[in-house]
């Protein structure tokens, strides 16, 4: 009988094992968008090309956004805090989202349409991001490890 309750203990250790696996790899693919994009808030180009789509004090507020992408992504890669990191994600997102991808207002319709995919692309990530802000960064993660 030991014996059986074994093989089931091992079971769900590979398959918790794996579990964790996957949501690493989550957290990685969700945060790289972060982390790879958040270096271009620092550039003339981009601190321009926002103020030129209105972004009112775009040489202090995109740099900022910048520093905010990268301590979410980092915190949601990491697992370390990553509820509030999500939630820094989510205020880099929705004026980033409704500032700059502004399908409605775009005449020629293939920008229009690339717009609207960027649009949709950052609702999506906020999705993600508030199912983060609730769930937490589950296993295999600094939060996890420091409940314990």
């Amino acid at each position: 009988m030991a014996t059986n309750s074994m093989a089931i203990s091992t079971g769900a250790e590979a398959r918790s094992f794996s579990q964790g696996a996957v949501v690493v790899l989550g957290r990685f693919f969700f945060a790289l968008i972060f982390l790879v994009a958040a270096p271009n808030h620092f550039t003339r180009q981009t601190i321009a090309f926002s103020a030129s789509q209105g972004v009112p004090l775009a040489s202090i507020a995109v740099p900022l956004s910048g520093v905010v992408a990268i301590a979410g992504g980092l915190s949601i890669l990491l697992g370390y805090r990553a509820k509030l990191g999500a939630w820094l994600i989510v205020l880099f997102l929705i004026p980033v989202t409704l500032m700059l991808h502004k399908f409605w207002t775009v005449q020629d319709p293939m920008m229009a349409q690339i717009q609207m995919i960027l649009f949709m692309k950052n609702v999506s990530m906020l999705g993600g991001a508030l199912l983060i802000s609730q769930f937490g960064a589950g296993p295999f993660s600094l939060d996890a490890r420091r409940s314990r």
